[in-house]
């Protein structure tokens, strides 16, 4: 295997902690068996195969753990116990391996909309990276849930890209940020709004610590599980499963907190240990009656 890391990084924050990733046991978490070479063809393959394997959840939480986005935990996590996560661990080990592999990739923060108009400032809290290729740069995330691009999208201003029949827009909005956007059956989707402005960990780690304890948190309120596959995809926001096609309103089906369990395991590819699932089952005989603020999860 021929890999290289980019050494004396001008800027000490923006080290991805590298040199200490387990390159193999993560290619082989995601079954990759491509080029390594640093071009856009290995990034696209590299994105897909990841999304393919690892699903977007929030389950630490909602079972007393936390989120720990050091490299040891991530994968630890996300490689060993094959589990998922959320846009701060997915995109920080996704932008180790890059970083392992000689790509040039940077830190993002998004401001998410969820369908919101971009004319309303929201705070600035999601993760995701730039990679530059040949001097182009792509916008890269495998952070978003069932939502997000399974590919890089070049960073041009009314750009529109189909990944299978995904379709998505990037435009510069009059404020001078990058607006992603995502057309579902009923038209276009604010996703979430960007700068060029680089972020660090120390950043993300800010973020994450918010968003993983704030009770205002839709990840500390709900249940959450959401895959982002090539010609189907799925959420889970407790006991509501949504399933989603192409072109296609969302099909909803509620489930009975016993399902979690299953659903989570053959849905989703998450194979919890006994412990942490019962606790599942017990918030959702909470929540699934209860009358909770809505949330634009798995839009």
């Amino acid at each position: 295997m021929n890999t290289t890391t980019r050494p004396n990084l001008p800027v000490r924050e923006r080290h991805w902690e590298s040199a200490l990733l387990d390159l193999e046991a993560y290619l082989g978490r995601i079954d990759y068996h491509g080029s390594f070479a640093p071009t856009i063809e290995t990034l696209r393959a590299l994105q897909r195969a990841h999304l393919d394997v690892i699903a977007f959840e929030n389950l630490n939480i909602i079972t007393g753990g936390e989120i720990r986005l050091d490299l040891a935990s991530l994968q630890d996590k996300l490689v060993y116990r094959r589990r998922g996560g959320y846009c701060h661990e997915q995109n920080i080990l996704f932008a180790t391996v890059l970083d392992r592999l000689g790509f040039d990739v940077t830190g993002r923060s998004a401001r998410m909309l969820m369908g919101g108009d971009e004319r309303e400032l929201t705070a600035v809290g999601h993760t995701c990276l730039n990679v530059r290729i040949d001097g182009n740069d792509w916008h890269v995330d495998v952070g978003v849930g069932n939502t997000g691009p399974r590919e890089p999208i070049p960073l041009q201003d009314g750009v529109e890209v189909s990944h299978n029949r995904w379709v998505y827009r990037l435009n510069r909005t009059e404020a001078g940020r990058w607006l992603l956007r995502y057309r579902r059956h009923d038209g276009w989707f604010n996703l979430y709004q960007f700068s060029e402005e680089p972020y660090y960990r120390v950043d993300y780690e800010d973020h994450n610590y918010s968003v993983s304890t704030h009770p205002e948190s839709p990840f500390v309120r709900r249940i959450v599980a959401q895959r982002n596959g090539e010609a189907i995809r799925y959420a889970l926001t407790d006991c509501e499963l949504k399933v989603f096609r192409p072109g296609e309103p969302p099909e909803k089906r509620s489930i009975l907190p016993e399902m979690m369990p299953g659903v989570l395991r053959d849905v989703f590819g998450l194979d919890l240990p006994q412990e942490a699932l019962s606790l599942l089952v017990d918030r959702a005989h909470a929540m699934c009656g209860a009358e909770v603020k809505e949330d634009s999860l798995g839009a």
